[in-house]
């Protein structure tokens, strides 16, 4: 256009005409004609930039196809009018459509395979932990679709109902008990039937162990010689006691939200989804969020979000992107030189994890999982799951555990029990010698609390990490007592037949200071990181998010993952994510909470004594 212009001044007019092309045509029908035209263009290039941001555009942009990010696609676009886009950093978990070339996802007894591998795991490391020796401490995360569910034990542990009380309590209003129990359930599908704690008809298909392995039945039944309560489901009425685990397991195959609830949704056309997408900021006009950047195959590319952004990145990658976007402590961004766009110190604050120790004992009997660990059994074992999904790859293994309270007075059970008849070295990356059985335990609600934030400005620079473990009197005590206890259930006549010499820690630890040296030495993370943009009331300072998911002090952001959490719950924390995406759909798309009044709850019939 600017050429033609130019051209126009060349030709100059003399007494008001000009010569073109052997033709004589008025100077100012000249100039009418590029005037149209030029304005025509503005029109033309201005329909097309909206057009381009139009199709660039949805109602929501989820950030995060993990636990949370699947449940939200899924439900979001049950609304065929609602347009949604899914960005994942890692790659999709199937292979050419297959899940058997992703087995080392898919086949429940492959699980370490990916715990040790960086391809769909963000492999994350802590700070140097003062309290544990120095010891830094390995944080695997799912980054694949699927996120976490797709790395995971498959354990299916709710929490306990005081716990989500708490969380009412602690500015979550709206999230207690009668308010958490109807999502729980309308996620799941159990295997023995709907109860008034159990859901029938949910996408996630829950299922128990079905090796009958005779370590478990030995476990169970030294827990009661010991005292303990069998309770028949620890997700229901009693969590209290010891019994079978309930499993993300379905027709002998890892059951993540990406197979519950992605792959069911993937072929609607309001649903878009993207992997190998790594999202570097969110976008702002003010404090209005209006889309996010991101990298694809090297590219820097923008998309908008007409509703919302949602964040469900877990709980190192949100509050990582809200930091890296200018949400989170001024004085920290202002170091960073990263544009403040609002001060809220909460970010990136609260955070909690759960920590574990194995106590593991030699078996006098070959039955344990040692021989299937070797390399001809298990090709048998592969083959089987690959032709049936059947046999001992069918299984993590982790079919039995528990919870108690550590002394009395403890209104609930603050300990985690999971049974392994096997034996698990450094997060399973060496393999076991000998013929072994083992229990994780730990304290479920530790009070060291830590912190991260931002090393640099770089998105692919992982955060700094301070779990801050092991930092108060109480969790050393609580220690103590998960080794005491579980050697007193191990040393039970149930077991006596199959107890060989105790591994870990070994007859040699037995004074409260070798106990607590042990503990330094070789405690490990049972990967609950969570809390680190907390839900609360807005007048609450280290709140980062309302009651509503809505983020604080900024306009259609939302965070959706157990970075939310306001304290960690009494158990593992997949099943709780996806009852937090559950319940966060249904407030995003306006609906009124679900809700079930007086659900009975076991007490203990007294706290004067631990069981």
């Amino acid at each position: 256009m600017l050429y033609l212009v130019k051209g126009a001044k060349w030709w100059s007019p003399v007494n008001n005409m000009c010569q073109v092309t052997g033709g004589l045509f008025k100077a100012q029908t000249l100039k009418n004609i590029l005037g149209i035209n030029e304005q025509q263009f503005k029109i033309s290039r201005a329909l097309s930039q909206h057009s381009s941001e139009k199709a660039n555009s949805y109602n929501y942009v989820i950030v995060g196809a993990g636990s949370a990010g699947c449940v939200l696609a899924n439900r979001l676009t049950e609304d065929p009018l609602s347009t949604v886009l899914l960005l994942e950093a890692g790659p999709k978990d199937t292979l050419l459509g297959s899940k058997r070339l992703m087995w080392k996802i898919h086949m429940p007894a492959a699980l370490t395979y990916n715990l040790c591998d960086e391809k769909y795991n963000w492999y994350y490391h802590t700070t140097p932990q003062k309290h544990m020796d120095n010891r830094i401490m390995y944080w695997p995360r799912g980054r694949v679709w699927g996120g976490s569910s797709s790395l995971n034990a498959m354990v299916y542990i709710r929490g306990h109902a005081e716990d989500y009380n708490r969380w009412s309590r602690e500015g979550a209003v709206g999230w207690d008990y009668e308010h958490c129990l109807p999502y729980f359930k309308k996620a799941q599908t159990h295997e023995l039937g709907p109860d008034q704690y159990r859901g029938g008809n949910g996408p996630l298909h829950v299922s128990r162990g079905k090796t009958n392995h005779p370590l478990h039945q030995a476990f169970l039944e030294a827990t009661q010689q010991a005292g303990y309560p069998f309770t028949d489901d620890m997700n229901g009425y009693q969590q209290e006691g010891f019994g079978w685990m309930d499993m993300t397991i379905h027709q002998g195959q890892r059951w993540s939200t990406a197979s519950a609830y992605l792959r069911p949704a993937i072929s609607r056309p309001n649903l878009s989804v993207a992997e190998k997408t790594l999202v570097t900021k969110i976008l702002f006009q003010g404090t209005k969020c209006i889309g996010v950047e991101y990298m694809k195959n090297g590219q820097r590319k923008k998309v908008f979000a007409n509703k919302e952004v949602i964040l469900s990145g877990g709980a190192i990658n949100s509050p990582q992107l809200l930091m890296l976007s200018g949400i989170g402590n001024a004085d920290d961004l202002k170091k960073l030189g990263i544009p403040v766009v609002c001060h809220l110190p909460g970010v990136g604050q609260n955070l909690q994890d759960h920590l574990e120790v194995y106590v593991q004992q030699k078996c006098t009997k070959p039955i344990t999982l040692y021989s299937a660990q070797k390399p001809l059994n298990m090709v048998k074992i592969g083959l089987e799951w690959l032709w049936k999904f059947t046999g001992e790859g069918a299984t993590a293994h982790l079919e039995s555990g528990g919870f108690i309270r550590s002394e009395p007075g403890v209104p609930h059970p603050d300990i985690q029990f999971h049974f392994l008849p096997s034996q698990v070295i450094d997060h399973g990356r060496v393999a076991s010698t000998l013929e072994a059985y083992q229990v994780h335990v730990g304290p479920m609600r530790s009070t060291s609390v830590g912190w991260l934030k931002l090393k640099s400005t770089d998105p692919n620079d992982h955060p700094i990490i301070e779990p801050n473990y092991l930092s108060t009197e109480r969790d050393i005590w609580e220690f103590r007592q998960c080794i005491k206890l579980t050697r007193e259930i191990f040393a039970q006549k149930a077991l006596e037949k199959f107890c060989g010499p105790e591994i870990q820690p070994g007859n040699h630890v037995q004074s409260d200071k070798e106990i607590d040296a042990f503990i330094r030495q070789k405690a490990d993370s049972a990967y609950h990181p969570s809390c680190t943009c907390k839900m609360g009331q807005p007048s609450d300072s280290t709140a980062v998010v309302d009651p509503q998911t809505r983020v604080i002090g900024v306009e259609n952001l939302r965070v959706v993952d157990a970075s939310i959490m306001p304290s960690v719950v009494s158990g593992n924390l997949n099943a709780p994510t996806i009852m937090i995406a559950e319940k966060a759909a249904d407030i995003i798309k306006g609906l009124p909470s679900l809700q079930e009044k007086n659900v009975p709850v076991y007490k203990p019939k007294t706290l004067e004594s631990q069981r």
